[in-house]
C-alpha cells in the first residue's frame, strides 16, 4: 500500500500538472528573494551610503556582501520558501490524482482559502525547522540522521495525510482516522523525510507528499472500509 502509493506519487512529478506547480512555486520564490535582494540594496543606499561617502570601497564592499547573504540565504531557504507558495496549490494537485487515478470514486472539497494559507504556513514551518534541525544535528554525530528521519517522518506524515483526509471529512475525523492508522501514516512519512533530504529535488517534496498521501488515504478508505470516529 505504502510503496505502490510512493510510486504513483513519484511517477506524477513527472507529469506536466505537477511540473506546473512547482515552476510556478519556484519562480514565485525566486521573485521573493529577488524583491528581498532590491529591498535591501534600497535601504543600503538610502541610510548607508551617505554615511560612507567618504569611502566608496566600504559601500561597494557592503552591497557584494549583501548580494552573498542573499544568495546564501537562497540556497538555504529555497526549499521551504517554494513550500509555502507549493501548499497554496496543494488542493489543485490532489484533485488532479483523484479524477485522474480514481474517476468512479467522490472528488474531494477543496480546503477553504483560509485554511489552505494556515496549511501552507505549517508546511513551511515543518520543512524550515527540518532543514535548521539538519544543521543542529551535525553536532552529534551518530544518532542526528536517526533523529533528523523519525522526527520528520512524524511531522511530515501526520500533516500530509490531514490535509488528504480533510478533503472528505471534518478535521476531528481525519484526526481519528490518522490516529487509528498511525504506522502506515509514520511509515509513508518517513518516505517524504528521505525525499526532502536530497537537495534540489527536495523542491518537489510537497508536490509528492501531497500526492503520495492521496494515494494513502484512498487506499485505506477503500481497502479497509474504515468507519470513521470523530475523536
Amino acid at each position: 500500500m505504502i510503496i505502490e502509493s510512493a510510486r504513483l506519487a513519484a511517477n506524477q512529478l513527472l507529469e506536466p500538472k505537477s511540473r506546473s506547480v512547482v515552476l510556478k512555486s519556484v519562480g514565485l520564490t525566486l521573485l521573493l528573494f529577488f524583491g528581498i535582494w532590491l529591498g535591501l540594496d534600497m535601504v543600503a543606499e538610502t541610510f548607508l551610503s551617505p554615511f560612507l561617502g567618504g569611502w566608496p570601497w566600504i559601500a561597494t564592499a557592503l552591497a557584494w556582501f549583501l548580494g552573498a547573504g542573499v544568495l546564501i540565504g537562497a540556497g538555504f531557504l529555497l526549499a521551504p520558501a517554494t513550500a509555502i507558495f507549493a501548499g497554496i496549490f496543494l488542493d489543485d494537485v490532489a484533485d488532479h490524482v483523484e479524477r485522474n487515478h480514481y474517476p468512479d470514486e467522490p472528488v474531494g472539497n477543496a480546503l477553504p482559502i483560509g485554511a489552505s494559507i494556515l496549511l501552507a504556513i505549517k508546511f513551511t514551518v515543518l520543512v524550515l525547522g527540518a532543514n535548521l534541525l539538519a544543521l543542529l544535528l551535525v553536532l552529534l554525530p551518530g544518532i542526528n540522521f536517526a533523529i533528523f528521519f523519525l522526527l520528520n517522518g512524524y511531522l511530515l506524515g501526520r500533516e500530509y495525510f490531514q490535509f488528504a483526509a480533510m478533503r472528505f471529512h471534518s478535521e476531528a475525523e481525519a484526526a481519528a482516522l490518522r490516529k487509528e492508522k498511525n504506522l502506515t501514516v509514520f511509515l509513508a512519512g518517513l518516505i517524504i523525510a528521505c525525499f526532502m533530504a536530497v537537495p534540489i529535488i527536495n523542491l518537489f517534496t510537497p508536490i509528492f507528499a501531497a500526492s503520495l498521501m492521496v494515494h494513502l488515504h484512498k487506499h485505506i478508505s477503500r481497502d479497509d472500509k474504515v468507519r470513521i470516529i470523530p475523536a
